[in-house]
């Protein structure tokens, strides 16, 4: 097939220097390895990083790096601005998309939520530059800031809802995340046939245990039970649970079981203080770091968590990257609600998949893991299997590639 030109829309974008996924990174990389060009449009991201370092002009910077070409926008998102503040960084960067999406040369336009606003440029370069739109969609909008109560004006929600569907029924074709995104697609009217699942996948280059130093933790003792949480701090994480638990552990005089919250976000200060208050000298905080580093901490690591708020559009509805990290790096899953995943946990005896809400089974489960390493162990091993079988991202940034270019 002859090169094609794909501008590929995410606010979130970050090379693998970054503290974030890297899933756009690695599509990417695999649409230029196939002879393809591609043209990233993103925002500044805090624990993100582009590559680029030179001034912006008029509002923005432009080069190469690692063979994508990138245009960043000078938008400095964080998950620890106020909704208004984010909401407004949302809506400039799919004004200021909508400049290069009319003007840019390209043949297919890709974007991916979240936010929705994403769509946006993709919506006008189907109708007025008549070119292919493909639509990724990482989160159900508007039902997942619904549900979790973060917005509840009914204007806003229809404009939500009404842009929602201007995206899916502009788009050639669409990509979900998750069995349940796919689901929610459909159910919109969206027919089957221009629908296809493409998961989050794993880095098993790196996260290979047999090339990865393992992390040098002064504060974590060769025989304790470290448990891992990474990623952002925020309120639809729900690490509350967390620490419920740790409080339970301590009670109990199970010292040996020390759990680490590696990221950031809004909530993280909170969550400090609580655990000062109350005295958690089982649970350690940590800044993000990028993916050769955090391979390190999770090669040391016995446990990953999976936590999520008890938000039931959550139970189908994400593919969170931290999941596919730990089955990477053959750690067990500890995952705190329903769904997807818990059920791929049981199929594929990986890891414990516990109540939402239930500090108590949280805590027993980590018991559990800590009296029974041998048992454990053989769930990192199924962990790892379950990566390299069904989520080598590898393959899957393949089949993103097929899909994305499909009948041009």
């Amino acid at each position: 097939m002859a090169e094609l030109r794909i501008l590929y829309f995410h606010q979130h974008f970050s090379t693998p220097k970054g503290s974030t996924g890297t899933r756009s990174y690695e599509m990417a990389q695999a649409a230029i390895k196939a002879g393809h060009e591609v043209t990233m449009v993103c925002g500044s991201f805090g624990v993100g990083c582009t590559g680029l370092d030179g001034p912006f002009t008029r509002g923005m910077r432009s080069d190469q790096v690692d063979d994508i070409d990138i245009i960043e926008f000078n938008l400095n998102y964080s998950n620890n601005l106020g909704l208004l503040l984010r909401a407004w960084i949302f809506t400039k960067f799919a004004f200021m998309s909508m400049f290069v999406a009319l003007t840019y040369p390209y043949d297919i336009l890709f974007a991916t939520s979240t936010p929705l606003t994403a769509g946006i440029p993709g919506i006008l370069g189907r109708w007025l530059r008549r070119k292919t739109f493909v639509f990724e969609v990482r989160d159900l909008w508007p039902e997942l800031p619904k549900a979790m109560g973060v917005i509840t004006n009914p204007v806003l929600l229809f404009f939500m809802s009404l842009l929602e569907w201007a995206s899916y029924r502009s788009a050639h074709r669409l990509i979900g995340l998750s069995p349940g995104i796919c689901e929610g697609i459909i159910s919109r009217g969206v027919s089957s046939s221009k629908v296809r699942l493409v998961p989050n996948g794993c880095d098993l280059e790196i996260f290979n245990s047999e090339t990865t130093l393992e992390a040098d933790l002064s504060d974590i003792k060769s025989d304790d039970l470290l448990v891992v949480f990474t990623g952002t701090h925020g309120p639809a994480n729900g690490l509350d649970a967390v620490l419920d638990a740790a409080s339970i552990l301590q009670k109990k005089g199970k010292n040996e079981i020390k759990i680490m919250l590696v990221g950031d976000g809004k909530l993280k200060p909170l969550l400090i203080k609580r655990a000062d208050e109350e005295g958690l000298s089982n649970v350690i905080f940590k800044a993000p770091v990028p993916k050769h580093e955090l391979a390190k901490i999770l090669k040391r690591a016995d446990v990953g968590m999976q936590i999520l708020a008890n938000v039931p559009a959550f139970y189908y509805g994400t593919s969170p990257n931290k999941f596919f990290d730990y089955l990477s790096a053959g750690l067990p899953v500890l995952n705190n609600y329903p769904g997807w995943i818990a059920s791929m946990i049981n199929k594929n005896k990986c890891g414990y998949a516990i109540k939402p809400d239930d500090p108590e089974a949280f805590s027993q489960a980590l018991i559990h893991a800590e009296m029974n390493r041998d048992k454990l162990l053989k769930m990192g091993i199924n962990a790892k299997q379950l990566a390299i079988v069904k989520f080598d991202r590898t393959k899957l940034s393949k089949d993103w590639v097929n899909w994305v270019i499909d009948e041009i």
